[in-house]
């Protein structure tokens, strides 16, 4: 099991409204409103409704303009948690790596992070156990659920396309094995799908790297105000628009 605790005890909040796409107002229980940093700069709009609670991290920066951080949420209408941190996918996934916790890479074994080829930089670099083969690992945090179905991305992704054409053309050229590794930070997902309806060209590129051999995974997250932990693999369908 791959876990990571919360630094501190989180405080609870209302979710009022977005400022803009880093910058979240809040009311505390003692009813002062404050700013928020928020870490996703995603959409979010199914998610940060008026009124949700909202679970906050005081920051250790006394001169941080915002005095607080967005952690996590509740699925609004539901009794379960997403998190607002888009940094934790990789801290839960390079944990793993170097745990050898994750079965969809038991072949695999951690090299390094933030590996750069050409111009761009992939989030992780694996190695053959037993051979001589790289791996490229690109991460994407997904927070958007519709009925069960987990939906990548939930706003236009220019870079997220890019890095798709990328590996498609490294797996293509047979340099690297390549991979995309979705990790859903919320317990509700049983599938994972491109959202075309929100971005066709990440859909058609997802469609094409599939095609090329790009591989697919995806996983699941437990999420409370304790922490979140990497949990089960669910099944991505690249080829579905």
């Amino acid at each position: 099991m791959t876990e990571l605790l919360f630094k501190q005890n989180l405080i609870q909040a209302i979710f009022l409204r977005r400022v803009n796409r880093f910058i979240l107002e809040c009311e505390l229980s003692s009813g002062e409103i404050v700013e928020v940093h928020l870490a996703d700069p995603g959409r979010l709009k199914e998610i940060l409704l008026p009124n949700v609670e909202i679970w906050l991290e005081k920051a250790t920066n006394p001169n941080r303009k915002t005095k607080w951080t967005a952690v996590m949420c509740r699925v609004p209408g539901e009794e379960g948690y997403v998190s607002l941190n888009t940094l934790y996918p990789n801290q839960l996934v390079m944990k793993a790596f170097q745990m050898n916790a994750l079965s969809e890479f038991d072949q695999w074994v951690y090299e390094r992070a933030e590996f750069k080829v050409g111009a761009s930089r992939f989030d992780f670099l694996l190695r053959e156990k037993n051979g001589t083969r790289k791996m490229l690992v690109e991460v994407k945090s997904v927070t958007m659920v519709e009925d069960g179905v987990a939906l990548f991305p939930d706003a236009v992704t220019a870079r997220g396309t890019r890095h798709l054409s990328e590996l498609q053309n490294l797996q293509k050229e047979n340099v690297y094995e390549t991979s995309v590794l979705f990790i859903v930070q919320r317990n509700d997902a049983r599938k994972i799908l491109p959202a075309s309806h929100i971005d066709p060209q990440f859909s058609k590129a997802m469609k094409d790297a599939a095609h090329e051999g790009v591989s697919f995974y995806g996983r699941s997250c437990k999420i409370n105000p304790n922490g979140i932990t990497l949990r089960k693999a669910i099944p991505v369908y690249p080829l579905t628009h």
